[in-house]
């Protein structure tokens, strides 16, 4: 059934690429209360010096569940753009995605649309506009963004990173995400250096692809992707693409081979990781239901990557979803402590205490 299910998301998403607006449609400015997060420069003033310290002092590999309860929750976060794959019901699981991240710790302010409260943008959603906005989130925060896709999502990802790299325009304005609108400059101010910079040529913190490929190749919108889809260049410091096998929608040779193996074009670091073959395609974000076990929340929280890290998977059907959600926090917590730690390095090389 969930394969049925599967086929028409994608029909439908074939469908709306071909007649979709290339933006959303106007939606009410999101002014939950308690979301707003405090400016990033006075939040890390706030901290008192022993927890500076203990943050600097913090292994990005190894980040336990109490050290970001109570380090990391009193820093703030990078942005995390999370990109879908389809419509209903796919948008529905990637939102899904960002309460289990929500609640493993990770700032909801971080992870939500400041203007329209979504968690998720969508594949047909303009590349210009994300880099756009990702370039506006760095300068705002000092933090660069994250990137994670599924599916089409993932493929824009990875269209995101081509546009960032200036592989295919030399000038992109930047993105307000609280006006949804573009401001008339093309460049920004470093917050680590101050000098000015445009926005081709910066790179996200880290970036990833699930079970991206397959037949959506054929789709007109993805077109441009299909020689680059697999090589990954410089604007992200690191990647990790997720394929399967017997993934006909998301996975080039049903997802057999080195095929869907990601490469980098120079400096990137990258990653391949293989979800169970039996994990269905379009149920892969849905972790939010991970929450409920204890055992599969501490098999995530003490994930380190690794061939050996998989033989302990005994989850059964919810295998594939507990690996890439293990991988996918793993990650994110990782470049959550390096770019806070990074931020205030640069705060203290002007001078500010530590």
């Amino acid at each position: 059934m969930n394969r049925l299910v599967d086929w028409g998301c994608l029909l439908g998403a074939g469908l709306l690429s071909l007649g979709c607006a290339a933006s959303p449609r106007s939606q009410v400015v999101f002014t939950h209360e308690g979301n707003a997060e405090p400016e990033v420069m006075s939040q890390l003033d706030n901290l008192p010096a022993e927890t500076r310290k203990a943050i600097l002092a913090l292994d990005p590999e190894h980040v336990t569940d109490e050290q970001v309860r109570h380090l990391l929750s009193q820093a703030p976060a990078p942005r995390i753009l999370t990109i879908h794959g389809g419509p209903l019901p796919i948008k529905t699981r990637m939102n899904s995605f960002a309460h289990f991240l929500i609640g493993m710790g990770y700032p909801e302010a971080s992870i939500r649309n400041p203007r329209t409260g979504s968690f998720t943008y969508g594949y047909y959603y303009s590349s210009d506009k994300i880099v756009g906005t990702i370039a506006w989130y760095y300068e705002h925060d000092g933090l660069r963004p994250m990137v994670i896709g599924h599916s089409m999502g993932g493929i824009q990802t990875v269209r995101v990173l081509y546009k960032l790299a200036g592989e295919t325009k030399h000038e992109i304005p930047v993105w307000n995400p609280l006006t949804g609108r573009a401001e008339k400059r093309f460049e920004i101010i470093d917050p680590l250096t101050g000098a000015t910079r445009p926005v081709v040529g910066l790179q996200v913190s880290y970036a990833s692809a699930a079970l991206s490929g397959g037949v959506a190749r054929i789709l007109p919108n993805e077109w441009d992707m299909n020689a680059r889809l697999r090589k990954i260049p410089d604007s992200a410091e690191e990647f990790t693409g997720f394929s399967k096998g017997m993934d006909l929608l998301g996975g080039d040779f049903l997802g057999y081979g080195s095929a869907n193996d990601y490469h980098s074009t120079s400096n990137a670091v990258v990653r391949n990781v293989r979800l169970p073959t039996g994990s269905a395609h379009g149920w892969i974000p849905d972790a939010k239901p991970l929450l409920k076990s204890r055992e599969i929340k501490e098999w995530i929280n003490n994930y380190q990557p690794g061939d050996s890290a998989t033989n302990s998977l005994k989850f059964g059907t919810k295998n594939g979803r507990v690996l890439w959600a293990a991988e996918e926090w793993h990650s994110i917590k990782k470049h959550w402590v390096l770019e806070v730690q990074q931020l205030l390095q640069a705060k203290a090389e002007k001078g500010h205490d530590t």
